[in-house]
């Protein structure tokens, strides 16, 4: 490897909206996000779920035709 051309590594602190708090390591010491692993609804099971199947029956009732 090349000497002089690589970043600091440094370790570094990723902060939450939420509160949560992450150390690791970075070349930017302090990181500032706005959702986390802890808050994301697809992790902590609050997702909502849009239920598209109803579309084709809406249509067709639209429509007026029989299956």
């Amino acid at each position: 490897m090349k000497k002089d051309i690589h970043p600091d590594y440094k370790p570094a602190v990723i902060k939450c909206a939420c509160g949560e708090v992450i150390e690791t390591r970075s070349t930017k010491q302090d990181i500032h996000v706005e959702i986390c692993s802890k808050c994301h609804p697809f992790y902590t099971g609050k997702q909502k779920l849009v239920d598209t199947g109803g579309r084709v029956d809406r249509f067709n009732k639209r429509l007026g035709m029989k299956k």
